[in-house]
């Protein structure tokens, strides 16, 4: 299975987060909340239509809603591949980590003075 790319995992782990309310705008509400970063909503759009060509997630069209103007929404869900890719991928992660000897005796950069 190919990797996934750095925004590829957090579009893909946000759709897991937000649950039967994961479309294009609350994915990209919650990444820039969680990460801080100024994505576009087409760069997130692009990555959940990229996610779902891959097999990673599936979408179907949600119902008309007032605050919406009455428009329709496309909602995505991880499959199973795409929670495999998740496991798989923490997975790597994690013996990273754990490979990273003394991780704790590391200072933070907030405990640095400089002269």
């Amino acid at each position: 299975m190919e990797p996934l790319g750095n925004l590829e995992e957090l579009v893909l782990l946000s759709v897991c987060a937000l649950s039967d309310d994961a479309y294009g705008v609350t994915v990209h509400r919650l990444l820039t909340e969680e990460t801080g970063r100024q994505l576009t909503i087409g760069a997130v759009h692009t990555t959940l239509y990229r996610l779902q060509d891959k097999g990673f997630l599936s979408s179907q069209m949600g119902g008309a809603t007032n605050e919406r103007g009455g428009r329709r929404k496309r909602v995505f869900t991880a499959t199973g591949a795409g929670l495999e890719i998740l496991r798989e991928s923490r997975s790597i992660r994690e013996r990273f980590w754990g490979a990273i000897p003394k991780l704790d005796r590391i200072p933070s950069l907030d405990t640095l003075t400089f002269a």
